[in-house]
């Protein structure tokens, strides 16, 4: 090569290192720490196959998916939840409210790159009048939506509950939001199973969002992770430990902390803060918590995450470690000591809450009911004796939790169980322990459950509305009264929701259950059967 040549290609490499270095770089972004899980959001995003969940490439006008809040003792806790953004685009989300005709902004923030969601708290919130807010990205995405005031001169603050969204139905669920819309509750609870795409809670959690927005961009809405979302069967937490199988029966959570912590963060981070802050075994976190609406004071418990998993703690007694399939073994010898349900940290939550005493009625909302209240699983061939999933188990910490329930005069709501069910518990006799209200599934058609007792009987004090109501025990000799319940070879497959009226000048609570595509502004809509029903606190 000449001299001169050399000098040419010198200019040049140094023009294109030199310009190269000048022009914008790609902002860098947040790697997630694991690599096989929800892997359509995190990472290199951009460059995996559209997604049969969701479609994650969604113009960019759009990537703000919804907002979603509750407000508790003035202060306003709202989260943000954006679709994946490109390592160019701004990582900054403002929040609006619309005041004195016009949009101020309160805060601005970054959104997490490990689930691509923000929660911003407001502090000293006047809780007495409603607000416009809205959620800003880049200049054209934004989401709107208002804060409720504190509906305090209600004399019946209402809810609607709903839990298990299977993805065996991806479709809008504009029936569900027709329906809810009409009833305008004071608040949404979704008690779990929200998303199951085990590996891919992101863009679960995305559609589920996108399906019900319309009912929580204008109210305020708890919604709690269960098993499922965390990429389980079945979850016995164990205080965060790291469970070695991909069944969790040994108690633990199997995938990755920093995905657990990503999944709670997206689902309650919006919730009131937690009664204990301080992190459980691998940094995963508690988020029990209360939660005030009107004259209804709302306990939120995890009523999984601390509880023991039964693999390597108790004897085999069926084909799997959480499963009972023979009615004579001695319920006695699996109600162990050791063994935990709540915990003593949600114990003494519950206990200081029962004690306030300002709010005329309580309500507890968890995942999943405290008793054994299903007899056939999956498929009406399948007679399971007890579920070890169910939180009839351990009995000992099953009575600790009904006695705190009941000692602060409140009522359960909770779904998973796929079979809706109003049950009054026992504790040391029959209906001496609270009343509870399991709600059915938003989607039925995955692992349906039948009550349906095996003499095919009565129990005692049976109503006359359906067969098998009446005191029974479960498989593990608690004593339960059923009072309604819909088996899924009823109306619409037993898919639907439920809807709680609380009568603060009655002091009582009517539980009413609608089935999926009922209509409930026509005169002829029905519940199931069974519902409405009242109780007396």
């Amino acid at each position: 090569m000449t001299k001169r040549y050399k000098y040419i290609f010198l200019i040049a490499t140094f023009g294109l290192l030199f310009f190269g270095a000048c022009k914008p770089q790609p902002q860098q972004y947040q790697k997630a720490p694991f690599t096989k899980l929800d892997t359509l959001a995190t990472n290199d995003w951009w460059n995996r196959a559209s997604s049969k969940i969701i479609d994650m490439k969604v113009p960019r006008e759009e990537v703000i998916a919804f907002g979603i809040y509750t407000v508790s003792d003035n202060t306003l806790k709202l989260s943000a939840q954006l679709f994946p953004l490109y390592p160019e685009e701004n990582r900054m989300v403002h929040l609006q409210f619309f005041q004195d005709q016009q949009w101020i902004t309160a805060k601005s923030q970054e959104v997490n790159e490990i689930g691509w969601s923000t929660t911003f708290r407001i502090e000293n919130w006047d809780m007495n009048q409603s607000v416009k807010y809205r959620l800003l990205h880049g200049k054209k995405a934004q989401f709107e939506g208002l804060v409720r005031k504190d509906p305090t001169a209600k004399k019946e603050i209402t809810i609607a509950a709903l839990s298990c969204n299977s993805n065996r139905d991806r479709g809008a669920r504009e029936e569900y939001v027709k329906n809810i819309n009409a009833l305008n509750p004071d608040m949404v609870f979704f008690a779990g199973d929200q998303s199951y795409d085990h590996k891919e809670h992101t863009a679960a959690w995305l559609k589920f969002g996108l399906q019900f927005r319309a009912v929580f961009r204008n109210r305020p809405c708890v919604t709690i992770p269960d098993d499922h979302d965390i990429g389980q069967g079945n979850l016995w937490g164990e205080g965060g430990k790291k469970s070695m199988r991909s069944d969790g029966n040994d108690g633990g959570y199997f995938f990755h902390p920093e995905y657990v912590k990503m999944v709670e963060r997206a689902q309650t981070a919006h919730l009131p803060d937690p009664y204990y802050q301080q992190p459980l075994e691998q940094g995963i976190t508690a988020y029990f918590t209360s939660l005030k609406v009107g004259g209804v004071d709302f306990a939120i418990i995890e009523d999984r995450k601390f509880k023991s998993g039964p693999n390597g703690k108790i004897p085999p007694q069926g084909p799997r470690a959480d499963h009972i399939n023979d009615p004579s073994y001695d319920p006695s010898a699996i109600n162990l000591p050791e063994l935990v349900l709540l915990g003593d940290l949600q114990h003494q939550f519950l206990e200081a809450w029962g004690q306030d005493k300002n709010t005329p009625i309580k309500a507890v909302l968890s995942a999943t009911g405290f008793c054994g209240g299903a007899h056939l699983h999956g498929k009406a061939s399948n007679r399971l004796h007890a579920d070890l999933d169910s939180n009839g188990w351990p009995q000992h910490g099953r009575n600790k939790a009904l006695s705190l329930i009941q000692q602060a005069g409140a009522v359960h709501i909770a779904g998973d169980q796929h079979l809706p069910t109003i049950i009054q518990h026992g504790i040391e006799q029959y209906d001496d322990g609270p009343w509870a209200f399991v709600v059915p599934a938003i989607v039925n058609n995955y692992y349906s459950r039948w009550w349906w007792p095996e003499d095919e009987m009565p129990g005692e004090n049976a109503n006359e509305i359906l067969s098998w109501t009446g005191r029974y025990l479960d498989g593990f000799n608690n004593k339960i009264t059923m009072h309604a319940y819909a088996n899924p070879d009823t109306q619409s497959n037993g898919a639907g929701f439920g809807f709680i009226r609380f009568n603060i000048e009655k002091n009582e609570v009517t539980f009413e259950c609608w089935p999926r595509g009922e209509d409930v502004k026509s005169p002829q809509a029905k519940q199931f059967t069974g519902w409405p029903f009242t109780v007396k606190l």
